[in-house]
This record gives C-alpha cells, sequence and structure tokens, in this order.
C-alpha cells in the first residue's frame, strides 16, 4: 500500500530528472505529507505525445462512476490484478503514468498506537512511482476529474518488516517504455517489479500521521541510529 509520500524536491529537479523539456509555469512547494483526495504531481504524455506534468487527484475515478467519492477508495491499484479490474483495466491499456516522490510513508501498530516509517532512496533522491490516470465527467457538466491511483508490488527487505506491499517503482530506463512513447504496450506490465534497489527505513514523528499536517516536523526522525539499507 502507498497511503502518504512526499515531494520536497525543486520544480527544477523534478524537471532534469524526468527530461522535461523547459520548466512549466507551476506554483510549487515542498511537500512533506502528500495524502489521498489531495492533488498531486503526476506525469503523462500530452496530446503532443511530449512527457508533460499535470496535476491529478490522488484516487481515481472510474469514467463509469456514479460519484467522485469512489475515488476514496481506489488510492492504490495491486499490479498483479489492476489489469482486469473495471476500475483500472481501460487505464492500465492507455492511461499510464509517473508519480513523482522522494519518499514514501508505511505504519506499523505498535503498543499505544502506530509508528510511522519514512522510506527513502539510499541516497535520499527522487524516484517514480507507477501510476494509472483517468478522467471523470460529472453529469452536471463541470469541468471533467482527472485522478490517479499508485501501482503497488509486493515489499521486499526491510520494508517488509513494515508493510507487504510498496509502490511499484520505475528506473529512468524504464519511463518511456511505461509512458508508451516507442508505441510498444507489449510485455510493459513486467515493469512492475518489487523494487531492489537501495532503500532506506526509518522511524520518523507521529506529527505525520494527521493528514493535515505539513512541513519538515513530518519527517523529523525518532532515533539516531543509521536507517537500515537494502539490498
Amino acid at each position: 500500500m502507498c497511503g502518504r509520500f512526499t515531494l520536497r524536491a525543486t520544480l527544477a529537479e523534478v524537471a532534469e530528472f524526468f527530461e522535461l523539456t523547459g520548466l512549466p509555469e507551476w506554483d510549487w512547494a515542498p511537500r512533506y505529507n502528500i495524502a489521498p483526495t489531495q492533488s498531486i504531481v503526476g506525469l503523462r504524455r500530452d496530446d503532443q505525445g511530449h512527457r508533460a506534468l499535470a496535476t491529478l487527484r490522488w484516487g481515481l475515478v472510474p469514467h463509469w462512476a456514479g460519484d467522485v467519492s469512489i475515488g476514496q477508495r481506489m488510492i492504490n491499484a495491486r499490479a498483479e490484478t489492476a489489469a482486469e479490474k473495471p476500475a483500472f483495466r481501460a487505464a492500465m491499456a492507455r492511461r499510464r503514468c509517473l508519480i513523482p516522490a522522494d519518499g514514501f510513508y508505511e505504519w506499523r501498530r505498535v503498543r499505544g498506537g502506530k509508528q510511522p516509517y519514512l522510506i527513502e532512496r539510499g541516497d535520499g533522491g527522487l524516484f517514480a512511482m507507477a501510476g494509472l490516470w483517468e478522467r471523470w465527467q460529472p453529469h452536471d457538466a463541470a469541468s471533467p476529474v482527472e485522478s490517479v491511483a499508485i501501482l503497488t508490488v509486493p515489499a521486499e527487505g526491510p520494508v517488509a518488516d513494515v508493510h507487504p506491499r510498496m509502490p511499484a517503482i520505475l528506473e529512468p530506463s524504464q519511463f518511456a517504455r511505461w509512458l508508451g512513447e516507442r508505441g510498444e504496450d507489449r510485455g510493459v506490465f513486467e515493469l512492475l517489479k518489487s523494487y531492489t534497489g537501495p532503500l532506506r527505513v526509518r522511524e520518523v514523528s507521529t506529527y505525520v500521521n494527521h493528514a493535515a499536517h505539513e512541513g519538515p516536523a513530518c519527517v523529523e526522525p525518532v532515533k539516531s541510529v543509521d536507517p537500515p539499507l537494502f539490498p
């Protein structure tokens, strides 16, 4: 599962990481506690086939949905079954995207509550989570809602000690294939595997437990020991 994540990098760093041509006009601020139903940054192909950033509501609303609230239950999609599920099937075939992030949270139950953990790349840098986006048109003919779900895979290493699942993380060499830039979709789902690169897991303040909380306090460590790495 992925229920919260961070994007503390600058817009320039995101543009460089995803090889965007030119910086878009964007109101940008670091985010330390991105939660479901909020607007998040996604990267997809535009009408000209170029990589472009988009604002998407986190929680996929299928095109056939009667109400936007269904998205609250569809923040994640299991990579193993998404191509078969009515809510995700069309998006898996035609509307794949990338979600920029530089950390995600998971919780483990402990005496007295739940302890949050921040999982990051070994070097603390950006990474891309595989996503699916959808466009939903409300009956009142207002502007369509564009929404997104994050694909998840089985967790490995110390991440699995916290939670059995984690986001599907893609390498830069896989971006073009996932986004369909090469015009060939066969075997694209083979990219959705458990991440084997170095990740670090560390306990952080329970301040992040409240979805309304923001700022550096969310990632404040609660222990001074070095975080574990894998592999």
